[in-house]
């Protein structure tokens, strides 16, 4: 069997969803694998990717099994799969940078931060385990704000050669000057910000390419979004939401008929509630004119579990950032950048997007 060897960084609730689907789905055959957008990527199956190196800097999972440590406080996503073995790769302790929020520390509940004391590695030292490991893909999982960490990494991922994946809110993709350097050394790269399978985001863009389509002038939207998870207590933090807000609004007002004005769309995190845990509760409002000029207005309430939401689109990423590999096309992947993320370095409709990832997939 072929295997798909991946690091990752970053063992919070989207790669304890992302693991656990692994394991679920080898269970599984095509007639009962519900919840995936594809059974069967380049002839790899889900539970062909295998975590081969992982890190994080929280002290309750840095030197434990990293099939353990995706059931370590403080994650609380849903546990669909509990039976899972060992995989025989410790979390290894990783840099710290802006990796974490200030006000985590002291959080009065269990979602409190705990810093390892473990010493800080070295670039060297994380290229090299990267290596050792076999890693060809790294798994970017940093928390929301971590533009320094994710920069590292990125540089990490470049020095050892392996794809890279950006599932988080800072610009790597999509930047300019960061995609040339994969260009140049010939890695793939998907990026910016993993739009979930059926989350806020692409439900949004979809209300919002109908209207369009059906010729409703768009005139104002709202899209707020709680959630009891760290993601959304590491967002309290207003400082580091920065590229989280310009990565969901431009996922809208790409296509829009035509861009809105900035007091007439809100787009982003709104507040933490600690009893929701993992679930996240979204709020649409969209207001217009049809027919005639006649007003009308549109309301919707999303609840999904926020991690395992992700977990499906991350896996396909990893299948088709192989694909590239095993192709040795080093490049951004244009189509799998647009279908699977926000913040893509070229923006398409989702239907669009679909078409494209389809054509890559098959080689086209």
């Amino acid at each position: 069997m072929r295997k798909i060897k991946v690091a990752i960084v970053g063992i919070g609730n989207c790669a304890s969803s992302m693991v656990q689907g692994i394991h679920y789905y080898r269970s599984k055959s095509p007639n009962d694998a519900i919840g995936l957008m594809h059974w069967e990527i380049g002839g790899y199956m889900p539970g062909d990717i295998e975590v081969v190196v992982a890190f994080d800097i929280d002290k309750r999972k840095v030197g434990i099994d990293v099939n353990e440590a995706i059931f370590s406080k403080p994650n609380c996503t849903t546990v669909f799969c509990s039976d899972i073995p060992k995989a025989g790769v410790k979390v290894k302790m990783g840099k710290i940078l802006d990796g974490f929020s200030e006000h985590m520390k002291n959080y009065a509940d269990q979602y409190t931060f705990v810093l390892s004391d473990e010493p800080e590695p070295t670039d060297k030292e994380i290229v090299k385990s990267l290596q050792d490991s076999g890693a060809e893909i790294l798994m970017n999982y940093l928390p929301v704000g971590s533009e320094e960490a994710t920069r590292f990494y990125a540089g990490c991922a470049l020095e050892a050669g392996v794809a890279f994946v950006n599932n988080i809110p800072v610009f790597i993709a999509s930047d300019p000057v960061w995609a040339k350097r994969f260009v140049e050394k010939n890695i793939p790269i998907i990026g910016d910000d993993i739009k979930a399978q059926l989350g806020a985001t692409i439900t949004h863009r979809i209300l919002t390419d109908l209207f369009k389509k059906r010729g409703v002038k768009l005139e104002r939207t709202y899209q707020l979004n709680t959630g009891g998870n760290t993601d959304f207590l590491n967002m309290l933090s207003r400082a580091r939401l920065a590229s989280k807000k310009e990565s969901k609004t431009e996922a809208v007002q790409a296509v829009a008929a035509k861009r809105l004005e900035n007091e007439n769309i809100h787009i982003g995190p709104s507040d933490y509630v600690a009893w929701q845990k993992d679930n996240k509760v979204c709020f649409i409002r969209m207001e217009g004119k049809l027919f005639g000029n006649v007003p009308m207005n549109l309301e919707l309430r999303l609840s999904v579990e926020d991690s395992p939401n992700s977990a499906g689109v991350a896996i396909d990423s990893i299948r088709c950032a192989k694909l590239a590999l095993d192709r040795k096309q080093g490049d951004i992947l244009t189509a799998p950048c647009a279908y699977f993320c926000k913040h893509p370095p070229k923006q398409f409709t989702d239907d669009e997007a679909y078409k494209m990832t389809e054509m890559f997939i098959k080689g086209e």
